[in-house]
């Protein structure tokens, strides 16, 4: 592992520990600036492709989805630990959905699950998109229904 601080390769583990998901923390320490770090490791397994709503198909991003979400929180006290979270478990669940192919809609519906759960202004965000809420009247109908 590279120190990202001086790029040298001589770095030692100071600190092990798995978390829920199965992934590994590590904190390291660079043996030539003394400088510490974490690093992350978790098993890369096949996600399906995502068909978009134009028929197109792309490989799951999860950067892409993260960013998305966070645009939805922005200026929300959503902690970025709640973010990741709701992202790894989209990823875990297409993961084991065990189909080469799955439309973008499941994604999004899984996405505006999980932010009903985690913040209603978020997810009156990203409803306005993602529902297409065209009018103040379609997206005070979905405010009422969130309150119900």
């Amino acid at each position: 592992m590279r120190c990202p601080y001086c790029s040298n390769a001589d770095t030692k583990v100071i600190d092990t520990t798995h978390d829920a998901r199965g992934g590994v923390r590590r904190r390291r320490e660079c043996l030539s600036c003394k400088e510490r770090f974490t690093t992350y490791e978790r098993a890369l397994l096949a996600t399906p492709m995502i068909i978009k709503g134009d028929g197109t198909r792309e490989e799951f991003d999860r950067e892409k989805l993260i960013r998305g979400i966070r645009l939805s929180c922005g200026k929300r006290p959503v902690p970025a630990a709640d973010i990741d979270r709701l992202v790894g478990h989209i990823e875990a669940t297409l993961q084991t959905m065990g189909k080469p192919e799955v439309s973008s809609r499941v994604v999004g519906d899984m996405v505006i699950d999980g932010l009903k759960e985690l913040d209603h202004i978020a997810y009156i965000r990203y409803a306005i998109v993602y529902l297409g809420l065209e009018d103040l009247r379609a997206v005070r109908d979905e405010i009422n229904r969130l309150l119900e």
